[in-house]
C-alpha cells in the first residue's frame, strides 16, 4: 500500500475503523458459523426479564420437538440448546428458497443473580419455550437488624 491511498479524497479513517471492526467480528463468528451455518448467531430469539426473585426467559423455537430442547443452569448462567431436524423433501426435489434453519443451536445468558436449579419451571407450547428461574435462597438480600446500645 502506498501513501497515496491515505491522502485521496475517498479515504476516511472512520470507514477504515468500521471495516476493521467488521473483519474482527467476522473472524470471531467464523467458528460458530462452522459449527452450524444454518442458524444466525442469535438463534433462538429470546426475551428475558427479571423481578426481584425470579427471571423469566421466553424463546421462540417453532418446529423443535420438546424432547430435543435442553436447559442447563449453573450458578447465574442459563443455557438453552437443542436441535431441529431439516425439512424432508421428496427425492429429486430442489429447494427454490430456504430460510428455516436446522441443526444444533445453543444460547447462554448470564443472569443478575444465582439460580436455584431445583426450582426451575419450563413450559413449551405453540413453539414458545418459557422458563421461570427462581433466585437461590442464599443469594437473596437479607435484612440485618440494627441493635441499639
Amino acid at each position: 500500500m502506498n501513501w497515496s491511498h491515505f491522502s485521496g479524497p475517498a479515504w476516511s479513517p472512520w470507514r477504515e475503523i468500521d471495516r476493521l471492526q467488521s473483519e474482527v467480528e467476522r473472524l470471531f463468528d467464523r467458528p460458530r458459523a462452522a459449527a452450524n451455518d444454518s442458524y444466525a448467531p442469535g438463534y433462538p430469539p429470546v426475551n428475558l426479564w427479571s423481578g426481584e426473585d425470579e427471571v423469566v426467559l421466553s424463546a421462540e423455537l417453532p418446529g423443535v420437538d420438546a424432547d430435543k430442547i435442553d436447559i442447563s443452569v449453573v450458578d447465574d448462567t442459563v443455557t438453552v440448546s437443542g436441535a431441529r431436524s431439516a425439512d424432508e423433501v421428496p427425492a429429486g426435489a430442489v429447494f427454490r428458497h430456504r430460510e428455516r434453519g436446522h441443526g444444533r443451536f445453543s444460547r447462554g445468558f448470564r443472569l443478575p443473580f444465582r439460580i436455584d436449579a431445583s426450582a426451575v419451571d419450563a413450559r413449551y407450547a405453540n413453539g414458545v419455550l418459557e422458563v421461570t428461574l427462581r433466585r437461590a435462597a442464599d443469594d437473596r438480600p437479607k435484612k440485618v437488624p440494627v441493635l441499639s446500645a
